[in-house]
């Protein structure tokens, strides 16, 4: 059994201030955002963990719990019909080496050995991956200057293989690409991130986990020892504890056990371009440029995919539906929601330019193509076809600041002391997946007690 009271993850995370005054009420729905109330019809099926999200970090900590603990019945709820459906499933499939975090910071450490689990966890299961390597390249003595200061931060943070190398490195290893200076990281690789997600989850049940789809959180409820988790379709599951990995979902989640809302979920689509495939023959690996400290997002770049394509981007645009794929997929719930929301005006002013010329680069795709030119001269327009995306979900403060690092959050009172959320899991979550379960787990041990 999972018992004891929930103290928080001392150091290593943080905590929003929970804003409900009535935090130890027994009952918390969602009725506001949309979701249809719980019928008490339906029998209750009982577990000693639930954790509610099917991506890549909810089945992470499900298959590393079981793994540890295989006695334990556990139930893991997914809301669409598959696995892996939204972040995980439109993944750029970049197995990234550590390059970029603040050094010290819980995203470098994690991403650092979550990419050596990622390697090793491929080969114990024969998931096939390719480490093509990175080249993070600098086209002028600005960037250049910006480079080695990038290269004094990967360096910290132990990232293994580096190499700094000029005009005759970049050509050895990338002949269509040209710079002045480049990062070179050969540990940088590529994977089917939903491939290897779905085989979490595979493991999962191997070892008794259990998986039901179709299942929306939708209320959260205190009783007695347990906390009952409803879905809108009037199913029920009771869990001695609920973990809470819901990404695009996660703030609306975590009101469930009176947490506040912040930090609100804003989501970003990344709109992805699509290399001929002859072109596409000329590129070896990834070749990024040097992230402008100006700006949050890393610009566009060239990513190989396992399946032999080459996708050019992302842009980041404001996405019109926590799900929209595109711009005709339209939410006015979730449009009002972030209009509403003051951070997401103070991130605009902020970021007014760059916000502009990313929505005019999703409508001209010539505009990227002058910015592609830069690393590799042979691409043209010709050459480019609009390809998929993806939808980020960026944290955001009140003060519209984007939240960097991995964030976890409780609530209060009964529902607070048996539920934890993990709020915020930015790139590179997917590589430092493995990393991440062990820590949940671990405080699990530490702070609910496992027996």
């Amino acid at each position: 059994m999972i018992g004891g009271r929930l103290n928080f993850f001392s150091n290593l995370v943080r905590i929003f201030p929970t804003s409900c005054s009535h935090a130890c009420r027994r009952e918390l729905s969602l009725s506001h955002v949309g979701f249809s109330p719980v019928s008490k019809s339906v029998p209750t099926q009982e577990y000693d963990l639930g954790i509610v999200g099917g991506g890549i970090v909810g089945l992470g900590v499900a298959q590393e719990i079981t793994g540890r603990y295989p006695h334990l019945k556990v139930v893991l709820l997914e809301k669409e019909g598959e696995l892996a459906t939204h972040q995980t499933g439109h993944n750029s499939g970049v197995i990234h080496a550590g390059i970029y975090y603040k050094p010290g910071s819980l995203m470098a450490k994690l991403c650092v050995e979550g990419m050596k689990a990622t390697y090793q966890y491929c080969d114990e299961h024969s998931i096939p991956y390719k480490k093509v390597g990175k080249l993070v390249v600098a086209t002028n003595d600005l960037e250049e200057k910006q480079l080695l200061d990038l290269w004094s931060r990967a360096t910290q943070n132990g990232v293994p293989g580096l190499e700094l190398i000029g005009p005759e490195g970049i050509k050895e290893r990338e002949p269509a690409c040209q710079g002045v200076r480049a990062i070179w990281s050969p540990e940088t690789g590529i994977v089917d991130w939903g491939r290897v997600a779905r085989h979490y989850g595979e493991v999962f049940k191997s070892r008794g986990g259990e998986i039901l789809t179709g299942f929306e959180a939708a209320q959260f409820s205190a009783s007695g020892d347990q906390v009952v988790v409803g879905s809108g379709d009037g199913r029920e599951v009771s869990c001695g504890h609920v973990l809470t990995c819901a990404g695009l979902q996660s703030d609306r989640v975590a009101t469930l056990s009176g947490c506040s809302t912040e930090p609100k979920i804003v989501p970003f689509r990344g709109e992805y371009l699509l290399l001929n495939p002859e072109k596409a023959k000329l590129i070896n690996g990834n070749i990024y440029p040097v992230p402008d400290p100006r700006f949050p997002f890393l610009g566009v770049h060239f990513t190989p995919r396992m399946n032999g394509e080459v996708w050019l981007g992302p842009n980041a645009v404001l996405a019109l539906a926590r799900e929209g794929y595109s711009w005709g997929t339209i939410s006015i719930k979730d449009l009002k929601e972030v209009l509403l929301y003051p951070g997401f005006y103070r991130l605009a002013w902020k970021y007014m330019g760059y916000g502009l010329d990313q929505m005019l680069g999703s409508i001209m795709i010539a505009r990227a193509v002058k910015e592609l030119q830069k690393f590799v001269p042979s691409v043209t327009r010709e050459d480019i076809t609009r390809g998929p995306s993806g939808v980020r979900a960026q944290a955001m403060s009140n003060a519209g600041d984007l939240v960097g690092d991995f964030i976890f959050d409780t609530g209060e009172g009964e529902l607070g002391e048996k539920v934890l959320h993990c709020r915020n899991a930015p790139s590179p979550a997917a590589t430092s997946s493995l990393a991440i379960a062990k820590l949940v787990v671990d405080k699990m041990e530490d702070q609910w007690g496992i027996k």
